[in-house]
């Protein structure tokens, strides 16, 4: 159909690796011509992604020109991603969850057609003790597969399912993308020769760890640190994370920055912060050359500077005992 319609044979294949909510997007979007609906969709998931961090940095008048400036907007918009929204709706929810639960739970609920970055979001809801979002969020998400199931059956969930095996063993598995795209710890080991079952178990190690960090930063910390935490921890939580989906982290970056305007800085969070801001501009091109992952360690960084603040700042080391202070 894709070389039908753009009378090309040559046109490789592009599988679609979504759930079905997404396609109710894409639907409204197909009913324009294509480069005014990619204007479109660009120009408003990134607008989007802005107001949120405006939101975060309310008071820095430079904040919104570094953010456009950053590598990684360029890479998403030159692959007409939907990482703007992915890092809007993230960090949106992240940023409303104590002001505004409901909000923020319809926006992390409506992360269910991107859901290897909403794998985390249930255990830090719970983790936050907050109901309301919880709710809000099951209700989103199933609200948004329900309406898909009115409009198109189950069918479309059915070829959603059957497209399942190729994602896992192509594109994930064996890489189809180029592991130097691919920017996960799953994705490193590959590119290093591991073996597909060592790489799930580094995955799922460091998936383990990413949410329990996460989880640990949202039951004790600042709304600042709870969402750098979590943005930059969602990218390690899934083996299918490409260099323009680390959109993420330029928002997780931006909640940092906020904290450290409000509480001040610690040693070396500048330096990481830049190397994380510059990552995606060289991020791909180093991981072919010499198999580093620089994005990767970039999203390693972030998330450890979110718990070195949790710790060092919010006590989220600490505990107490009947009759005893403190103890960290």
């Amino acid at each position: 159909m894709q070389k039908a319609i753009h009378h090309d044979p040559a046109i490789p294949f592009y599988g679609w690796h979504y759930p079905p909510p997404f396609l109710i997007l894409a639907t409204l979007l197909a009913q324009i011509p294509y480069v005014p609906a990619l204007i479109l969709w660009q120009g408003l998931t990134l607008g989007g992604a802005l107001m949120v961090i405006r939101y975060v940095l309310p008071d820095q008048r430079d904040a919104l020109l570094i953010a456009l400036g950053a590598p990684v907007v360029m890479v998403c918009l030159g692959h007409g991603q939907n990482a703007f929204m992915t890092a809007g709706l993230l960090g949106g929810g992240m940023g409303l969850l104590d002001r505004r639960p409901w909000i923020a739970g319809m926006l992390l609920g409506a992360l269910v057609y991107k859901p290897q970055f909403a794998v985390l979001i249930p255990v830090l809801i719970i983790a936050r003790g907050n109901a309301r979002a919880f709710l809000a969020a099951g209700l989103t998400s199933a609200g948004l597969c329900l309406l898909t199931l009115l409009i198109w059956g189950w069918p479309v969930w059915q070829a959603f399912i059957d497209s399942l095996p190729l994602t896992q063993h192509i594109i994930i598995e064996n890489g189809a993308t180029g592991w130097e795209k691919i920017q996960s710890p799953f994705a490193a080991i590959r590119q290093w020769g591991g073996s597909i079952p060592a790489a799930y178990v580094v995955q799922g190690l460091v998936t383990a760890i990413a949410i329990g960090i996460a989880a640990l930063v949202a039951r004790r910390g600042t709304m600042e640190v709870r969402g750098a935490a979590a943005l930059s921890a969602a990218l390690l939580c899934t083996p299918y994370v490409l260099d323009y989906d680390y959109v993420l982290l330029g928002m997780a970056i931006a909640f940092v920055a906020a904290d450290m305007g409000k509480r001040g800085m610690l040693g070396w969070e500048r330096s990481w912060l830049a190397y994380a801001w510059m990552a995606p501009l060289f991020g791909r091109a180093v991981s072919e050359w010499t198999h580093v992952p620089v994005n990767l360690i970039a999203a390693i960084a972030v998330l450890a500077l979110a718990m070195r603040r949790a710790i060092l700042l919010d006590g989220a080391l600490a505990y107490s005992l009947p009759g005893r202070t403190k103890i960290a």
